[in-house]
């Protein structure tokens, strides 16, 4: 791929091929969906539709609107020179997509209130230019604030760690 003409840097992917993408990722969702929804039944019954129904006839639609946005995108030739996304702004979507990614696993070690504490701290140090004080600070009064409205107005109880364990929570 050649350059963009916003000078943005040098393309990674176009337009075309992220349509093209999209539209077989869709097409195996739906077909999936098709799938499960005959195993269930898809047809009327005595008292109604059966369970599959709804989503059989919608996985139809979806491969049915998939397959003309496939064949749009590989018909459309000029879109080849359309950037998507270049690789300067592909490193910054990952600078952001990959510590997210690590916070979600840290999840199932520390729980969601310390993992967001250390995560709001860390980004905001980074991404922000916050002192780490300051993000820390943050991270601590927002973490404490959700524990509350969860966990003691709400009642919704989300995933802990050792240390509400070891509050006893």
């Amino acid at each position: 791929m050649h350059d963009d003409k916003g000078g943005q840097g040098p393309s990674l992917v176009s337009i075309r091929t992220m349509d093209i993408v999209v539209a077989v990722f869709c097409l195996v969702l739906a077909a999936i969906v098709i799938m499960d929804s005959t195993r269930l039944g898809f047809g009327w019954k005595d008292d109604g539709p059966a369970a599959g129904y709804f989503p059989f006839y919608i996985g139809l639609i979806i491969v049915a609107a998939s397959l003309v946005n496939l064949v749009r995108a590989i018909a459309d030739k000029s879109a080849a020179d359309d950037v998507f996304v270049t690789k300067p702004a592909f490193r910054q979507v990952l600078a952001v997509l990959a510590p997210l990614c690590v916070y979600v696993l840290f999840i199932e070690l520390a729980g969601i209130y310390v993992a967001s504490a250390i995560y709001i701290a860390l980004f905001m140090w980074y991404f922000g230019r916050y002192s780490l004080a300051k993000g820390a600070a943050i991270g601590v009064a927002v973490s404490l604030s959700l524990f509350v409205m969860f966990e003691v107005w709400f009642l919704v109880p989300l995933p802990k760690g050792p240390i509400e364990d070891f509050f006893g929570f």
